[in-house]
This record gives C-alpha cells, structure tokens and sequence, in this order.
C-alpha cells in the first residue's frame, strides 16, 4: 500500500523551508529597526528629548494595526511590539 503522507511531508517540509527564509528577513529587519532606534536614541539629547515618549509607541502601536492585513489580531501585534520595543530599551548604543 502506497504512503499517502508524502504529498503532505513534502508540502509541510517546503512550507517550514518558506518559513525559515521568512524568519531570516524578520532577522534582518528586526536590526535594522534597532539600528534606526540607536540613531534615534543618539540625537534625543541633542533635540533635548527624553528618552522615553509613551506618545510615539503609541503612535507605533497603531501604525502595526492598521498595517495588519491578518491572521494576527492587532493585540497579537501590540504584544510583539511591546517585546520589540523593551528590547529597544534595553539595548546598548
């Protein structure tokens, strides 16, 4: 009796390699974005802002949100962008 799995095993193999190539754009982007954030950070003293501004992760929040095409729900998304942006916080200029 033939293995009627391998059509699926394959299509599952080729949707996780998708995957991986997807997760290392987001890399890619992620540093890209904490680059930016570090630049940011580096004139906020210069402009004579803190470094904190509750007003543009807002700003941030929505924007994702209205981006958002699905399957993510806008809270999936803030709850990404709040990790995204602790992490910011925390990093080392």
């Amino acid at each position: 009796m033939p293995d009627t799995n391998t059509g699926a095993e394959a299509k599952i193999a080729a949707l996780r390699e998708r995957i991986d190539a997807i997760d290392c754009q987001l890399v890619k982007l992620l540093n890209e974005r904490a680059q930016r954030s570090l630049e940011i950070r580096a004139l906020k003293p210069e402009a004579k802002w803190g470094l904190y501004d509750p007003k543009r992760e807002e700003e941030i929040f929505a924007n994702v949100t209205k981006c958002n095409e699905g399957p993510l729900y806008a809270d999936n998304l803030r709850e990404i962008y709040e990790t995204i942006l602790h992490v910011a916080k925390e990093m080392r200029g």
